[in-house]
């Protein structure tokens, strides 16, 4: 008997969980329901049918399609509120809506979040880069981030990060950015930040956030607390190191201006320099810049304002927070709230949410979009656009999350590794034939645009047939073919 229930309990544990925590999910949704509440009553129940992650935008359309077709339409009327001549008659899906940041119009929702590569040379990007990127943006994400680019040699994380701070550096990131520009549609954004604590370590593939056994350089951080036990103990920032990565941040912003970029993001997460200030578990300080959250936005709001007079007025600009530390003392919801409200004061136009990676007693709560909630808090409580990133691999995870007003757009890390064409692969599915190819690849578009309207038609098949479906078979083949 011991043996039967040990087995029935292992064989049964994990779908019991999934219960359990779709269960968790919806409870959370129903206890902060005033977040909803000025929603328009199409997306308020999209929102509310799709809260456990257990039906998306895909599922619906084969069960319910009129209603997505209803929701689509509130989509678009919300899109068309923004100045944007998009169709009400067959309003494309909410992933293929454009969107605005001050004067940049974004083609497409999709993003392709900042990775590190660890692969330039002195911090100059090289052809590694010029093809990852490139080929990346012909793809067709509608906004594309860099890595974080360094701002001085010594703020670098690895000795293979990119950087800006010397002229070769800056020739090298304009030759990719005209390579972008001239062929996609794809609006690129720049990635600037400071290792902090977390630099001078060796390459991921090496020993991630391990400390250099030669060739390092000095850190600093906002306390002098070092990341691992054995890692470099940091040198608490005084006022003129502060005047210093000011500085640093500002000619770094003014050489991607040069370089052609379109946007610009602050990197303020992940237990870098910036991140370090803001969160109570790596500022112990007891001066201006130490205590409450006031005190410890002073210093990552300084650099903002900086580089915000320094680039130009009608170019955006977002910030990458963690919005927890996943860590008993770290930052709170509250917090997470405030910080991004902060920025929003100060003129950013769209919060990148991620999470943790501030210090090792970090313990995630990982799954499927499972850093969306934090996004959809900060956009629906502190007003700002946000950005949400995290396991999210689906062009339906995507749709899903935009109707039902979780964020503003999404950004995909890994599954862009796999697959350069991911958003002109869910544009196929989608019938989002405006989608940006250049002429050389035309006849790949034509082709995949074919085989899926084929695809959804025997998906459609299968509906009208009546039978059961399959788990399997209730997914879309562009998830089918993402998992």
């Amino acid at each position: 008997m011991p043996a039967a229930l040990a087995r029935f309990e292992r064989g049964r544990r994990e779908e019991v969980e999934k219960i359990q925590h779709a269960a968790d999910v919806s409870l959370v949704w129903f206890e902060h329901v005033a977040r909803y509440l000025d929603f328009e009553p199409v997306q308020f129940a999209f929102g509310a049918m799709t809260r456990a992650k257990a039906i998306t935008y895909d599922n619906l359309r084969l069960r319910a399609p009129a209603f997505v077709e209803k929701m689509d339409r509130a989509f678009a009327e919300g899109v068309r509120k923004e100045g944007f001549d998009v169709s009400l008659d067959k309003p494309a899906a909410p992933m293929f809506q454009p969107l605005r940041l001050r004067e940049m119009v974004v083609p497409n929702r999709v993003a392709m979040s900042p990775m590190c590569m660890y692969s330039a040379e002195g911090g100059v990007p090289n052809d590694f880069h010029l093809v990852h990127y490139g080929a990346r943006a012909i793809g067709g994400p509608g906004l594309m981030f860099t890595e974080m680019t360094c701002v001085s040699r010594d703020a670098r994380i690895t000795p293979g990060c990119a950087g800006l701070w010397n002229d070769e550096q800056e020739a090298a990131w304009r030759r990719i950015v005209d390579f972008v520009h001239a062929n996609a549609a794809t609006k690129f954004c720049l990635q600037l930040g400071h290792a902090g604590r977390k630099g001078a370590t060796k390459l991921m593939w090496e020993g991630i956030d391990r400390p250099l056994e030669s060739g390092g350089w000095e850190v600093m951080s906002a306390s002098p607390l070092p990341y691992f036990p054995n890692s470099t103990v940091p040198r608490e920032m005084n006022r003129a190191d502060m005047d210093a990565v000011v500085t640093d941040f500002v000619l770094a912003t003014e050489r991607a201006e040069r370089a052609g970029f379109d946007m610009l993001e602050l990197h303020c997460a992940h237990g870098y320099l910036l991140a370090s200030f803001l969160s109570p578990l790596t500022n112990h300080r007891t001066d201006a810049y130490g205590g409450s959250v006031e005190n410890r936005l002073r210093f990552p709001l300084e650099v903002f304002a900086a580089m915000r007079a320094a680039w130009p007025a009608h170019k955006p600009m977002s910030v990458r927070v963690s919005a927890t530390d996943w860590a008993e003392g770290g930052l709170t919801p509250e917090d997470s709230v405030a910080i991004a409200s902060a920025f929003r004061e100060a003129g950013v136009d769209l919060v990148d949410v991620s999470t943790g990676q501030t210090a090792t007693v970090s313990r995630p709560l990982y799954g499927r979009m499972f850093q969306t909630p934090f996004a959809e808090r900060i956009r629906n409580e502190a007003g700002t656009a946000t950005m949400c990133v995290g396991n999210i691999t689906t062009p339906d995870q995507i749709n899903t999350i935009l109707a039902a007003g979780r964020a503003d757009i999404v950004a995909l890390g890994r599954p862009h590794l796999s697959d350069p064409g991911f958003t002109l692969r869910a544009a196929a599915w989608y019938g989002a034939d405006d989608i940006h190819c250049p002429p050389q690849y035309a006849p790949g578009k034509d082709q995949i645009f074919r085989n899926s309207v084929r695809d959804r038609a025997d998906l459609e098949d299968l509906k009208v047939r009546g039978r059961p479906k399959t788990r399997a078979e209730l997914r879309s083949p562009a998830e089918q073919a993402a998992t």
